[in-house]
């Protein structure tokens, strides 16, 4: 692409690269001048003007825009994207229902690498989604590029980006209570529970209140509906061996995972009662706020396997917003 400034007779079927003033109103940046656009600038006492112009082999803005997204996703409806008609050198692309977001850092990086004037940005990965949410955008940010750049960075790129959408119906939940216990406390859980399911276009099935003792959690866990079982206790987990874990082991169930480096959300507990998942919601999960519980169930509820590992490795980015109604913040007041 050539750019500079150039007198008006040799700006004919150049690009505009400022936006400028003419004689019946504004003229935009990128518009393609045309003799009438000229004429206008004259009269308004314009006598140069900066331009672009493309060069053999060259592509424009859009076109560019539109090859790389299409390269990007093929399959759109596999992808779970809707593509959006490129505009300005940007093509966006929005989930079309809930779920998280699947991206390829390595491939992601490779684009941005062929040539500065290329780009693509995405949500984080696992990112959970809504309907019409922008999951990524491709950006020229000249009004040219070389063809043989954007094919360059179209290689190996199909798939590097995609919403995983959830493919659990519904979750049940087994909540628990100790003496003396705030009554308003359950109904809190559950309403922030129930919201959270909402989002992910999921309902609750069912809710039961027993006691905190392992046999009571065992039998309600046997009789909980849905795809998968949450469990919110009135007493915090605080062991691998606690209560609650110990009432998925009566039952029959397994657990995997006690703890996890998200916080809030230190007090998870993961395992499976067949071939559900049992999630034991830490205490912040009575607040809508994001924390860790959040990452493990917008996973599974997409149908992803969350194992040990995958729980260990959230500890990078880990660290979330403080809930203020937390009993023990981080930080002393």
């Amino acid at each position: 692409m050539i750019f500079g400034e150039v007198p008006l007779d040799r700006a004919l079927g150049a690009i505009l690269a400022h936006s400028l003033p003419g004689a019946e109103g504004r003229l935009r940046k990128g518009r393609v001048l045309d003799t009438a656009d000229l004429a206008a600038l004259a009269a308004a006492g314009e006598t140069r003007v900066t331009v672009a112009r493309l060069e053999p082999g060259d592509l424009g803005e859009d076109a560019a825009a539109a090859r790389l997204a299409a390269a990007l996703v093929p399959d759109p409806v596999a992808a779970g994207l809707a593509v959006s008609a490129a505009f300005t050198g940007r093509v966006n692309l929005n989930a079309v229902g809930p779920g998280i977001v699947e991206v390829d850092p390595v491939r992601v990086h490779a684009l941005n690498r062929v040539d500065p004037a290329i780009t693509l940005a995405t949500l984080a990965p696992f990112a959970r989604v809504t309907a019409g949410a922008l999951v990524g955008t491709v950006k020229i940010i000249a009004y040219a590029v070389a063809g043989a750049a954007v094919e360059r960075a179209c290689l190996g790129l199909a798939g590097a980006l995609r919403v995983r959408p959830v493919v659990m119906g519904a979750a049940g939940l087994v909540l628990t209570e100790v003496p003396g216990q705030d009554p308003k406390l359950a109904a809190k859980g559950r309403r922030a529970v129930e919201g959270r399911l909402k989002v992910l276009g999921m309902r609750l099935a069912g809710v039961e209140t027993v006691a905190h003792d392992e046999g009571a959690i065992a039998a309600a866990l046997g009789r909980a509906p849905g795809e998968m079982v949450l469990v919110l206790t009135g007493s915090a987990t605080s062991d691998l061996h606690d209560t609650a874990p110990e009432g998925v082991r009566r039952a029959g169930g397994r657990v995997e995972r006690f703890g996890m480096p998200v916080d809030p959300g230190n007090l998870l507990f993961l395992g499976h009662l067949g071939a559900r998942p049992v999630v034991g919601l830490p205490g912040c999960a009575r607040s809508p706020a994001l924390n860790g519980a959040d990452w493990v169930l917008e996973r599974l509820a997409c149908g992803l396997e969350v194992t040990g590992e995958d729980i260990a490795a959230m500890g990078v980015g880990g660290l979330l917003k403080e809930i203020r109604v937390r009993p023990q913040p981080r930080e002393p007041g």
